[in-house]
C-alpha cells in the first residue's frame, strides 16, 4: 500500500551536528585553546610585523618592570626578586613559576637548563629580547641582570594575557540573542515545532524582562542624577560653616543686648513705680494731716461756742459765724467730694499702677527664672501695702540684691570671658577665613569635577536613552518579526489544515483504488495458483519421465564403461588391474 505524506524526521532520532554547532563548538574550542602558548606553531601576528625592543637600560623601565613581576608573583604566592640585585635562584625560581603559568616548566636551581632551555623558549614564544650565553650562565651579575628583568617582564605580560583571556567569557556565553539563534536553529533542524514555539515565547519574556529592568535601572539613574543635582544645587545654595557660626554667634550678641535691655528697663520700670507710690504715700500722708487738723479745729470751736455766754450781739455774731461755718463747711464738703474724686482716681490709679506691677511682677519673676541666680525668691503683691517695702515685699533688697550683685559679677566675669572667646574666635575667624578661602579653592575644583560628572551623568543620560531607544526599537522589531511569525504560523496552519484536507481525500481514494487493486489481485492470484497447480502437474509427470530416461541411460553407460574397464583391466598387469578396479567401484560409487 502506498504511504500518505512524506513527515520530517521523529524528535526520538538522535540528530547529527549541524554546520552552525560544528562551527560554534570549534570556534570556542579554538577561542579556548588559541591562548595556549606552549604550542611550538609561531603566531600568525607576530610575523605580520617586528615587536620593538624594550628600553632595557633605563631605571624607570627596569624599577616599573620588577615591580609589576613582583606584583604578579605575590598574586601567585611565591617569592619576590629583591631589589636591586636578586639572587641566581631567585632569578631562575621566578622564570620557572612565570614559565610554568606559560605551561613550559623547568626544574627549579639547574643552571644549565636555564641556559638550553630558556633561549629556545623565547625563540618559539617570539620574545623582542635577546639573552646572551654569559646572561644566562650567571644571572645574578649587574651586566646580566637588565636583559633577564625585560626578558621576564614580557614572559610576565605574556602570562597575564593568557590569564585574562582564560578567564573571560567566550563570544556566545554573554550573547544570548546569538545562543537564541543557535538553539531556534537546532531546533528547527530537528523538526520540533512546539520546542521552537516554546523557545521564542521564552525569547520574548527574557527580552521583555530585560526591557523592563533597562527601564528601571534608567528610572534609578535618573532619580539618583536628580538627587546629585539637588544635593549639587544645596550645596551651592546653602551657607558655609562660617557664616552659619557667624549668624550663630549674632543671635547670641542679639539675645545679650535684649536681656541687658529688658534688666534695664526693668529696673526703670521698678525705680518709677517706687517714686509714684512715694509720691502717692506723701500726699495721703499730707491729707491725713489735714483731716486731723480740720477735726482739732472743729473740737476747738464747739469748746469755744460751749463756753461763751449768749447775747444778742453774741447771737448775731454766733450767727455770722455759723453762716460763715456753714460756708466753710460748704466749702468744706465741695472740697471733700473733690479729695473724694481725687481719692477714687487715686483708687483708679492705684489699681492700674497694681496691675501694671503684676505684669511687671510677672515679668520679672519670669526673668529670675531665665537668669537662674540660684534662690527661689518670688515678687508677691500685697495691695494692701502702705508702703514700696510692704507692697513688694520687706525682703527683696536682703534676700534678690546678693543675687543681682552675684549674677552681676558672673555676667562681667561672662563678658570678660565673652570677650577673650571673642578674641579667640577672631583669630579662630582669621584661620578659618584662611581655611576658607582653601576650601572655596577647593570648592572650584570639586565644582569643576561636579560640572565633569554632570557632563559625564548627561552623557550617560544620553547614552542610556539611546540604549533605551535602541532597546525599544530592538524590541518593537522583534514584536513585529513575532506578529509576522505568528502570521506565517497562520497561514502555515491553514495550509497544513488544507493539505490534511486533501491528503484524507487522497486517501480514502488510494483506500478505494487499493480495494480495488485487491480484488484484482486476489482474482489474479486464484487464476495464478490454478494455472501453478496446473503447472506442477505438468512438471511433475515431466520430470518422472526424465527420471526413467536418466535411469535407463545411466544403466547403458555403466554397462559400457563395464566392458571398457574389463577389456582394459585384461591388457593391462595385475596390480594395474586392482587399481583400476579400485577406481571403477570408486567412480560407481560416486
Amino acid at each position: 500500500m502506498r504511504g500518505g505524506r512524506g513527515g520530517r524526521v521523529p524528535n526520538s532520532r538522535s540528530v547529527a551536528p549541524t554546520p552552525a554547532r560544528k562551527g560554534y563548538a570549534a570556534a570556542a574550542s579554538r577561542r579556548e585553546s588559541d591562548v595556549s602558548l606552549c604550542s611550538n606553531r609561531p603566531s600568525s601576528v607576530s610575523l605580520s610585523h617586528a615587536i620593538p625592543c624594550p628600553p632595557i637600560s633605563d631605571r624607570s623601565y627596569q624599577s616599573a618592570a620588577l615591580r609589576s613581576v613582583n606584583a604578579y608573583l605575590s598574586s601567585l604566592s611565591t617569592a619576590t626578586l629583591r631589589p636591586p640585585l636578586p639572587s641566581a635562584r631567585d632569578i631562575t625560581k621566578a622564570f620557572d613559576d612565570v614559565l610554568s603559568r606559560l605551561d613550559w616548566p623547568m626544574p627549579v636551581g639547574v643552571a644549565s637548563t636555564l641556559e638550553d632551555d630558556l633561549p629556545s623558549i623565547l625563540s618559539n614564544l617570539r620574545c623582542p629580547v635577546k639573552l646572551s650565553k654569559s646572561a644566562l650562565k650567571a644571572p645574578g651579575t649587574p651586566h646580566s641582570w637588565p636583559p633577564l628583568l625585560a626578558a621576564l617582564h614580557w614572559l610576565v605580560q605574556l602570562a597575564r594575557f593568557r590569564d585574562y583571556r582564560s578567564s573571560s567569557q567566550s563570544f556566545a556565553e554573554g550573547n544570548n540573542v546569538l545562543q537564541y539563534h543557535f538553539q531556534s536553529f537546532a531546533l528547527f533542524m530537528e523538526g520540533d515545532d512546539e520546542a521552537v514555539k516554546a523557545l521564542d515565547q521564552e525569547q520574548f519574556r527574557q527580552t521583555e524582562e530585560h526591557v523592563a529592568k533597562l527601564m528601571a535601572t534608567v528610572e534609578s539613574l535618573e532619580k539618583e542624577a536628580s538627587d546629585l543635582e539637588k544635593r549639587a544645587e544645596a550645596i551651592r545654595s546653602g551657607p558655609s560653616p562660617r557664616e552659619t557660626t557667624e549668624k550663630e554667634r549674632a543671635l547670641l550678641k542679639d539675645d545679650i543686648k535684649k536681656f541687658d535691655v529688658m534688666i534695664e528697663s526693668w529696673k526703670e520700670k521698678l525705680l518709677s513705680a517706687e517714686k509714684l507710690l512715694g509720691e502717692k504715700e506723701e500726699g495721703l500722708d499730707a491729707k491725713i494731716r489735714e483731716n486731723q487738723r480740720i477735726s482739732e479745729e472743729n473740737e476747738e470751736l464747739r469748746k469755744r461756742i460751749g463756753s461763751q455766754v449768749m447775747n444778742v450781739r453774741d447771737a448775731e455774731r454766733t450767727k455770722k459765724e455759723l453762716q460763715a461755718m456753714e460756708r466753710d463747711v460748704a466749702e468744706a464738703e465741695i472740697g471733700r467730694n473733690v479729695l473724694e474724686e481725687k481719692s477714687w482716681e487715686l483708687e483708679a490709679d492705684i489699681d492700674r499702677k497694681l496691675k501694671e506691677l503684676e505684669s511687671l511682677v510677672e515679668q520679672a519673676n519670669h526673668t529670675i527664672k531665665k537668669l537662674k541666680l540660684g534662690c527661689d525668691f518670688q515678687y508677691v503683691l500685697k495691695a494692701e501695702g502702705s508702703s514700696a517695702a510692704e507692697v513688694l515685699g520687706e525682703d527683696y533688697k536682703t534676700v534678690l540684691k546678693p543675687f543681682l550683685n552675684e549674677a552681676a559679677d558672673e555676667t562681667k566675669k561672662s563678658s570678660v570671658a565673652k570677650l577673650e572667646e571673642k578674641i579667640y574666635l577672631q583669630q579662630q575667624s582669621r584661620e578659618k577665613s584662611i581655611l576658607l578661602d582653601e576650601r572655596k579653592e577647593l570648592l572650584s575644583i570639586l565644582q569643576k569635577k561636579i560640572d565633569e560628572a554632570e557632563a559625564r551623568s548627561i552623557l550617560l543620560k544620553r547614552e542610556v536613552d539611546d540604549h533605551t531607544s535602541r532597546c525599544s526599537a530592538e524590541a518593537e522589531r522583534m514584536m513585529k518579526d513575532r506578529e509576522s511569525r505568528e502570521h506565517q504560523l497562520l497561514i502555515m496552519e491553514e495550509e497544513a489544515e488544507n493539505f490534511l484536507k486533501d491528503s484524507e481525500l487522497k486517501l480514502q481514494k488510494s483506500i478505494r483504488e487499493s480495494d480495488e487493486e485487491i480484488q484484482m489481485c486476489a482474482s489474479e492470484l486464484v487464476a495464478l495458483i490454478d494455472a501453478v497447480s496446473e503447472y506442477k502437474e505438468c512438471m511433475e509427470s515431466l520430470v518422472g519421465e526424465i527420471q526413467a530416461d536418466l535411469s535407463e541411460t545411466t544403466q547403458a553407460i555403466v554397462d559400457a564403461h563395464k566392458a571398457f574397464l574389463s577389456a582394459r583391466l585384461m591388457s593391462a598387469g595385475q596390480s594395474a588391474s586392482l587399481c583400476g578396479s579400485k577406481r571403477a567401484h570408486a567412480l560407481l560409487t560416486s
